[in-house]
């Protein structure tokens, strides 16, 4: 089958033959139907290197993915040949408290796993190939009616991990609330839907790009803006100068993160999603007295499960652009060239086909 593999760190992904996977016991092949390319996968491709993470190529890309169960191993009950279904991205070792409390983004052991902190497409084979070998069904959830493959793949990351970063800071965004959205990109789309879904706070988004800001406003945001020198003032301005409640960062550079200390609201958060590299000073007056700030990685499998429930009712909807398998390398090509709005999704098989 077809694969696009990461061969070596600090390299473009190429795509290439390889065998197609057989589910041991208690594993599941997925015939996948959506693959999201991430941003973060040009990181792996053009940034990270030898030791700065726990492991190494070569892998298959892939970290967003829905598709169809195959295949059941040995032992594997609850599932159908054919049943659409997402896959849970982070793959901890099942074992440990963290885990047994469905929160394997944060496994307590990973030294226990293949791809410690990771997993499909992270360290182990993804779903950017014809097939994905899932290694538990527990990492499967079967979408809800109406939901195909294609459309519910990047929502496994690009919708799950602004919902992780929401429900954080749910108690700080009722009525009279203000969120910021710092990024409309992939994910930053959809951090505002899910605002706009699940909180009543007004969303104001920033964002450099007009097409982007755009997007926000049919997301749902309530007001756009440009960044530049008078971003923060006009942000406190628009909240009769105390500034937001909230502020989630989608790119996390020096730049927007400076932006977010300097808008945020006392007793606000601020909240780091993006892989910018930036780093934030932070002393006894700065950020404003009691503001949280706080990262955040990915989400989990019950809040997956609440983020699918949305999007089958029409209230979460990635803006996809699909490409064929074949089209890979040129879809990553224009996600570094900043001319993908929403999220590119690669379509291995666009049907089950047993």
């Amino acid at each position: 089958m077809k694969a696009l593999r990461l061969e070596h760190w600090q390299s473009p992904a190429v795509l290439r033959d390889v065998d197609r996977p057989e589910p041991g016991p208690g594993e599941v092949l997925v015939q996948v139907g959506g693959a999201g390319a991430c941003h973060s996968d040009l990181h792996l491709m053009h940034e990270f290197g030898e030791g700065q993470l726990p492991w190494s190529p070569p892998f298959t890309l892939g970290h967003e993915n829905a598709g169809w169960v195959h295949t059941l191993g040995d032992g594997v009950t609850g599932l159908e040949p054919g049943q659409p279904v997402a896959v849970v991205g982070a793959w901890g070792c099942g074992t440990c408290e963290r885990c047994r409390a469905d929160l394997e983004t944060y496994c307590d052991h990973p030294e226990r796993t293949r791809a410690p902190g990771g997993g499909g497409g992270l360290g182990l084979d993804g779903g950017m190939a014809e097939f994905l070998l899932v290694p538990d069904a527990r990492h499967l959830v079967p979408l809800p009616d109406g939901l195909e493959p294609v459309h519910a793949a990047p929502l496994t990351d690009a919708a799950l991990t602004p919902y992780h970063a929401v429900r954080r800071s749910w108690g700080k965004l009722g009525p009279g609330a203000t969120a910021v959205v710092i990024g409309v990109g992939g994910l930053g789309h959809l951090g505002i839907q899910v605002l706009h879904a699940t909180t009543a706070a007004r969303i104001i988004a920033v964002d450099p790009r007009e097409s982007a800001r755009d997007l926000a406003k049919r997301s749902g945001a309530d007001l756009v803006l440009a960044p530049g020198d008078a971003l923060a003032a006009t942000v406190r301005e628009a909240t009769g100068g105390i500034g937001a409640d909230v502020v989630l960062d989608f790119v996390g550079s020096d730049e927007t993160l400076l932006s977010a200390a300097a808008m945020v609201r006392q007793l606000g958060d601020l909240t780091l999603v993006g892989l910018g590299g930036g780093t934030l000073p932070v002393s006894f007056f700065s950020p404003p007295y009691e503001v949280s700030v706080q990262s955040t990685y990915w989400g989990n499998r019950h809040e997956l499960v609440e983020v699918l429930d949305l999007a089958s009712r029409g209230l979460l909807h990635a803006e996809v652009r699909v490409f064929g398998l074949e089209e890979a390398v040129t879809a990553y090509e224009l996600l570094a060239a900043g001319a993908i709005d929403g999220r590119a999704v690669i379509a291995p098989n666009t049907e089950y086909r047993p």
